[in-house]
Parts: structure tokens; sequence; C-alpha cells
């Protein structure tokens, strides 16, 4: 079969070939950008290892922390609550980031039922979260 028995909706290997040049000189732009960053990286901690003096001391070598010698152990207990306290606000911040995209999605046509729905089941489920921490008792400071 030659070239002109072809369909007229046959595309040319020559356009796919340029598509696919254009789509990887993006990404190679990309790339580049990616070393430029880690070149940058690696000549700051080279000249910071190069130019730093290096007397060591006891003084220095001692671990510090706020201003105050350390006595005792390096090793000390905490309390789980403040774990989980933390992880209680890590995941209503994560609440909070996906509100505002669904804002925007929610205010454009034709979504607004959709959108809704999800964001009920989303809370629904940080609400079961939350029910479940105050049933074990995670929420009362004692």
């Amino acid at each position: 079969m030659r070239h002109r028995d072809r369909g007229a909706d046959v595309r040319e290997p020559t356009v796919v070939a340029a598509d696919a040049a254009d789509y990887f000189q993006t990404y190679s732009v990309v790339g580049l950008l990616a070393v430029v960053g880690v070149l940058f990286v690696a000549v700051a901690f080279g000249a910071g290892r190069l130019l730093r003096p290096v007397v060591p001391t006891p003084e220095k070598l001692m671990t510090y922390e706020c201003g105050v010698d350390p006595v005792g152990e390096g090793w000390a207990h905490t309390q789980v609550r403040y774990y989980v306290y933390a992880f209680l606000y890590v995941i209503f911040a994560v609440d909070s980031i996906f509100l505002f995209p669904w804002a925007t999605v929610f205010a454009a046509p034709g979504y607004g039922a959709t959108t809704l729905v999800e964001m009920f089941v989303f809370l629904g489920f940080l609400a079961v979260g939350l029910l479940y921490a105050y049933k074990k008792g995670v929420l009362s400071w004692t």
C-alpha cells in the first residue's frame, strides 16, 4: 500500500516525531533546571565545608539546648498525648487545605451537588475520627 492510498485522517510520521520532540524538550527543560538546582546546593555545601574553620573543642562537642547545660541522661520519657494532639492538628490542617480547592470547584456551574456530597463524606470521615478520639479519652487533658 502506497502513501497515497491511505486515508486523509492518518497522521504523518514526521508530525508524530515533532510532537514527541516538543514533549521531551519540555521535560528536558525541567530536568535541566533540577540538575542546576542540585549542583547549586552541592556547590554551596562544598564551599561551606572548605571555608569553615574546624576547631573541635569539648565545649563544641557537648550537647546544647536553649542555653542550658545538659544534666543527666539523654533519654527522657515523653507523654504520648502530645503526639496525639499533634496528629489531630495535622488532620484538621489537611482538612482546611482541602476546603479551599473544594470551595472553588463548588462555585463552578454544574458541580455544586456533587462536590457538596463529596465534602460531606470527607467531613464525615473526619467527624468519625474525632468521635473515636473523644471516646478513647484522647481529648481529655489530665
